[in-house]
């Protein structure tokens, strides 16, 4: 099948890009990579009146670190972070997020961004930038707001940007040098989506742990403080001290009833904390 009929628009810098979404009639769909968006055009799952493509704002393909943190425009591609070409300040735990999203083909063309406000709950980025304490810039001609990662996915293909906003930039915390990261998923096959996601950040040091059960059709469960999920202590033993029951249990209460479904869940979630060990 072939899209609907559409206008195209392909301004040069953000100004343009947000005047052309509050300027158009009908409904605007923006592209960059276009990995979720063209398929659902050409099923005509979704006939938008307008394409803005951003692909040529050279503001979006920026990545600096300031401040403790890397700032990453929303165009800069899976690829770019697969291959190095922005700078690491997870000690090589995004790189290997990256390596594993889909082919490479769609890497090559996928954006960090794109991924991120299609808000599949089974899209790498979403489980995995909610662990790391990563927060967005989502951009409207009012000015720049700043959500925290967990707080941007509402449910399935749902997010918090709002009609007339655009995401700008990620920005990400340089990662402490006693974390432990672990991030594990389940796929039938290479390359197809997740059905379970593990994401872990634990620094024994501190005595802090972040975990994230993702692809549970819904927003990532978010669990900020877990020693729960470790006896209630989270030290250097953190590995043999993780209770699988506490986990079925967050899961039983976040609405997954199917106990299959659980299980490979805390599976794939255990798989991640002895990762991080």
């Amino acid at each position: 099948m072939k899209p609907a009929p559409f206008s195209y628009e392909r301004p040069r810098d953000i100004a343009s890009a947000l005047s052309v979404m509050t300027g158009a009639d009908g409904m605007v769909k923006i592209i960059a990579g276009g990995q979720s968006l063209g398929p659902m055009l050409n099923l005509r799952l979704v006939a938008p009146d307008t394409i803005l493509d951003i692909t040529a704002i050279t503001e979006l393909k920026r990545a600096d670190v300031s401040g403790g943190e890397l700032t990453l425009g929303a165009c800069v591609t899976h690829a770019d972070v697969e291959d190095g070409r922005v700078p690491d300040v997870t000690r090589g735990a995004m790189q290997r997020v990256a390596a594993n999203i889909a082919y490479r083909a769609v890497r090559n063309r996928g954006t960090i961004g794109g991924s991120l406000s299609h808000a599949d709950p089974s899209a790498d980025w979403v489980s995995s930038l909610t662990a790391l304490g990563a927060s967005l810039s989502l951009r409207s001609v009012t000015g720049t707001r700043r959500v925290a990662m967990k707080d941007f996915i509402l449910g399935a293909l749902e997010s918090v940007i709002a009609s007339g906003e655009m995401l700008e930039a990620v920005h990400v915390p340089v990662m402490s040098g006693t974390a432990r990261w672990g991030y594990v998923k389940s796929c039938r096959k290479t390359g197809e989506f997740a059905h379970a996601i593990g994401a872990v950040l634990i620094d024994p040091d501190a005595g802090k742990a972040r975990v994230v059960i993702g692809a549970v059709e819904a927003a990532p469960i978010v669990v900020d403080d877990a020693s729960e999920l470790f006896g209630g202590k989270i030290d250097s033993s953190f590995a043999s001290r993780f209770d699988s029951r506490i986990a079925d249990r967050l899961l039983a209460d976040s609405g997954m009833a199917d106990a299959a479904d659980r299980h490979i869940h805390v599976a794939v979630l255990h798989k991640a904390v002895a990762e991080a060990a």
